[in-house]
């Protein structure tokens, strides 16, 4: 990737940090932001914003798929700093203020070594500050099934097992769906590549997340683009075929 963002479907635009992606959506009204990744992608964000020819200021709300630490790493910054509202559906407030306590199917221990390839992510999530996330308070619910009245107006879908109230945003008239880490393109605990569910160490409903990847099946859309791991462009249903297949790891 050069630069800072990155066009990765009409008006979407991918923040890539330590491998954790965030998704600038921006229209005539302003810009939308997807996810606020680890503390370090609070520079990232900030030259992002600006090479778009735009200014923190044109930032008219966060959207937070899941409120695990590396989603919301950058979320109590940005609403102190510019009084950004974000949103994030009511099962995840808890988390968001407490990004470090989340449900998880499987013991992390094992994972450093049974999948050491995996250590360099790790290394790199850590550098970015994934051991220092401070929780966020005070957010906007979110409602499944609606368009949210901000940029891009995503359309909010329910996409429960990786967190209990996890979402994807569908973006019809940019035929792309962001799939948050429901369906990711790189499993950062086992260093896995390709579409695929969030390994048991950070998942905490491994059955619950491959039936609710219907929803995303359900967007047809050509681009789904993912919390970890490169977009994926050759349609929806062919990346959840693909992450069924894998199954749990």
């Amino acid at each position: 990737m050069t630069g800072p963002a990155r066009e990765v479907a009409p008006g979407i635009h991918m923040v890539a940090h330590a491998h954790v992606n965030c998704y600038l959506i921006e229209d005539d009204d302003g810009l939308t932001l997807i996810d606020t990744g680890l503390p370090g992608h609070w520079r990232p964000l900030g030259l992002a914003i600006r090479s778009l020819g735009r200014s923190p200021g044109d930032l008219r709300g966060v959207v937070l798929t899941h409120a695990h630490f590396d989603h919301v790493g950058s979320a109590r910054r940005l609403q102190q700093r510019l009084a950004v509202p974000i949103w994030a559906t009511y099962e995840e407030h808890a988390l968001a203020a407490r990004p470090y306590r989340y449900v998880h199917e499987n013991p992390r221990a094992a994972y450093p070594i049974k999948h050491p390839k995996a250590a360099p992510i790790m290394m790199a999530l850590a550098g970015a500050g994934a051991l220092w996330v401070r929780g966020v308070r005070d957010l906007r619910t979110l409602h499944v099934g609606r368009a949210l009245d901000l940029p891009g107006r995503p359309r909010v879908l329910a996409t429960p097992g990786h967190t209990f109230g996890h979402v994807a945003l569908h973006l019809p008239e940019r035929d792309a769906v962001i799939s948050g880490d429901a369906l990711v393109t790189l499993d950062p605990y086992t260093a896995r590549v390709g579409p695929r569910i969030v390994a048991g160490a950070a998942t905490a409903d491994s059955a619950r997340n491959l039936a609710s990847l219907q929803a995303i099946a359900d967007t047809g859309a050509r681009t789904v683009l993912p919390g970890h791991g490169e977009p994926w462009n050759g349609g929806a249903q062919g990346a959840v075929d693909h992450a069924r297949a894998e199954g749990p790891s």
